[in-house]
């Protein structure tokens, strides 16, 4: 498609009514998605002038509704892909050069003719783009250079898993210009995932990718190899309700010794039992051996094994409760497991410097009282709180919190249907 044929495209019915099913028609919709994609498709023809196999794709940052930290220890968890994501424009080249320019970021290029990780490429975009096509190749798909533009409304640090929705993004791109988009949405996760973990550098389950890729309301038991994943059919704004994300400032980039503790404490208490992981450890064992566990892994590493027990309980009466559409029964889960977080898990904040997220929870349950709900949003530590909120006093909601955290804090957003897409080609 030549740009001039992809410029008519998006301005069509057919686009107007995909944008209206993957972002809605309210904060995010059909005008402000043009701008977007307009303004990809101008920058791309300007730098490059590459039309070969040109298309844009779209992978979705998430919510994680429930079973905050569970996945990397074989958990269970409720999570939404939600309709803010990272898209980009590309075209396929006849070389192993990547080329990408991302608003906000400098430009960079790299040879995949090298698929190892590189030290200095450690905690970049360079590193999930070598990582992604390292895994892919070793899975014997092709992947081949290309040159793309992008931007992305998925705020960086904010628990909305930006670096999911990049390696996501990132995946698609090659599976679309090099083998027709085959790749199922659960390769698509694990591929994305092996980036972060091993060329990025950051340790992370697989719940961010599996959201970002699989998109829905999905339910996601992650005890075997092969995470289960079942779609969840059940609207919030029916039940009467919004989701509210609020950007309390903070960012968990700085914290990723934080984060990686969690997983590993988990796993300590784990290897008290001779196990790799806690979802090989019945709770009662876990009860009987607690003095011995508080002595090897220590205080901490015993209150987030409880977290874990809890959470996953907690997740399945959260399922049931939304295929009953029984929403006080889904609300009390989540305030539960928002307690459970900051109490026992112990990721709302970190020393004294990073306790943004505290107020917002304190502060939003004076607020919504117990016809709502609050908890952490993702990793934790800094970046965003999440809030079930009425409709009837959302908007003094946002108000309130923007006064709190300043103009432009809260997002109201809404479950995407599809995960990573091909938007247009």
């Amino acid at each position: 498609m030549t740009y001039a044929e992809m410029s008519r495209m998006l301005r069509s019915t057919k686009t107007r009514e995909r944008f209206n099913r993957l972002y809605s028609q309210k904060e995010f919709g059909y005008a402000y998605q043009m701008r977007r994609y307009s303004g990809l498709l101008t920058l791309h023809e300007d730098v490059f002038g590459r039309e070969d196999a040109l298309c844009f794709v779209s992978a979705p940052g998430r919510s994680e509704l429930i079973g905050n930290h569970t996945d990397h220890n074989g958990g269970r968890v409720l999570a939404a892909a939600i309709n803010v994501d990272t898209i980009a424009c590309a075209a396929r080249r006849q070389d192993n050069v990547v080329r990408f320019i991302s608003e906000g970021y400098e430009p960079f290029e790299i040879a995949l003719t090298e698929l190892t990780p590189q030290p200095e490429e450690m905690g970049t975009s360079a590193a999930l783009i070598r990582g992604v096509a390292a895994k892919m190749r070793e899975l014997g798909y092709q992947v081949g250079g290309f040159d793309a533009t992008a931007t992305s409304d998925v705020l960086r640090g904010s628990g909305m898993s930006s670096s999911a929705a990049f390696e996501v993004l990132i995946c698609a791109i090659f599976d679309q210009l090099y083998n027709g988009f085959s790749i199922d949405a659960t390769t698509r996760a694990s591929i994305a995932q092996y980036a972060e973990n091993d060329f990025f550098m950051k340790p992370s389950g697989l719940m961010d990718q599996m959201a970002s890729s699989t998109g829905g309301l999905v339910a996601i038991n992650f005890q075997s190899a092969e995470p289960e994943v079942l779609p969840i059919s059940f609207s919030f704004a029916d039940a009467g309700y919004e989701l509210v994300i609020v950007n309390t400032g903070g960012s968990h980039d700085d914290l990723t010794n934080e984060y990686a503790a969690i997983p590993e404490e988990m796993k300590a208490v784990a290897a008290c039992f001779d196990a790799e992981a806690l979802r090989f450890v019945r709770r009662e064992q876990f009860i009987k051996e607690l003095p011995q566990v508080r002595q090897i892994a220590g205080d901490r590493a015993a209150l987030r094994a409880f977290h874990f027990f809890g959470e996953n309980e907690r997740v399945n009466s959260a399922v049931q409760a939304l295929q009953e559409k029984d929403m006080p029964v889904f609300l009390e889960a989540i305030r539960a497991s928002g307690l459970s977080s900051w109490t026992l898990l112990q990721n709302v904040y970190s020393g004294d410097e990073h306790q943004q997220m505290a107020v917002s929870l304190a502060f939003a349950d004076t607020f919504l009282g117990i016809r709502g709900a609050s908890r952490i949003h993702g990793g934790g530590f800094a970046g965003t709180t999440l809030h079930f909120v009425p409709e009837d006093i959302v908007d003094g909601f946002v108000e309130a919190m923007n006064d709190l955290f300043g103009a432009g804090a809260c997002h109201t957003v809404d479950v995407r249907p599809e995960g990573a897409v091909i938007v247009a080609r």
